[in-house]
């Protein structure tokens, strides 16, 4: 029998954008602050909100954006990394985040197993299932994850613009990264974090299992939130990611 209720449950998981075109899957983890029912802020987590502890500031707008332009699908999350890391595996540190800015994170203090098991049957599991439809459905297609970074790290100014991070790939990180730096953005790969590390373990782990390019883009936060570089970055991605997969396949 089809559970409905099944459904409206994964589709709290996740934000699904349909697209026509084969160019690209987008995906887009760490997408949203929202915090469900029935959890709730603690007080001294509220500090979080508005910050990349809690979302990648501007990334959602990059993926919508892009998506548009391109008209292929997109897969973003609509809950907060906070409540768990869709981004990470099961096994691997930040799955439940303990500390930020040195604090501990209330909403993962002392979390029984039920509420562990709740949070991924209810947002991790749904929204990797998403992902592994959204590359069934457009056989062949290669995938790009959005995700974005602060400026400041421990109090320094991060010059890097973009970071592209891949671990087998590498043609298509050298191809794109070559692309928007013809564009006048500064470009590093593997940089701010590695893949390598981990920390692109979603678009690695789906990608490699239906057989499929993958890089993920780490986008500097004051460019992701701000309109006029963020259109230009769209813009200049519209044509220079699908060129990077296509040139790398040749």
């Amino acid at each position: 029998m089809h559970d409905a209720n099944a459904d409206a449950r994964e589709f709290e998981a996740y934000e699904w954008i349909t697209g026509a075109a084969p160019a690209l899957v987008l995906t887009c983890e760490h997408a949203s602050e929202r915090l469900p029912a029935p959890w709730s802020w603690p007080a001294p987590d509220r500090r979080l909100l508005g910050t990349h502890w809690s979302h990648d500031i501007g990334a959602a707008a990059i993926t919508r954006a892009l998506a548009r332009a391109l008209a292929c699908p997109a897969v973003l999350s609509r809950f907060t990394r906070l409540l768990v890391d869709p981004n990470r595996a099961l096994e691997q540190p930040g799955l439940f985040r303990e500390l930020a800015e040195g604090e501990p994170v209330v909403l993962n203090t002392d979390i029984t197993p039920s509420d562990r098991a709740r949070r991924l049957d209810d947002y991790y599991h749904p929204y990797r299932r998403a992902v592994d439809r959204a590359l069934e459905q457009r056989p062949g297609a290669p995938l790009l994850s959005i995700h974005s970074f602060t400026p400041l790290y421990e109090g320094a100014h991060r010059a890097m613009e973009i970071g592209v991070l891949f671990t087998r790939h590498e043609r298509v990180a050298w191809a794109l990264a070559d692309q928007l730096g013809h564009h006048g953005w500064i470009v590093a790969l593997n940089e701010p974090y590695s893949a390598h590390d981990g920390f692109a373990c979603c678009p690695e782990t789906h990608a490699e299992r239906h057989g499929r390019a993958w890089v993920e883009l780490e986008i500097r936060q004051d460019i992701a939130a701000d309109p006029a570089r963020r259109d230009a970055l769209v813009e200049q991605l519209a044509a220079a990611a699908p060129a990077a997969f296509a040139a790398s396949s040749k």
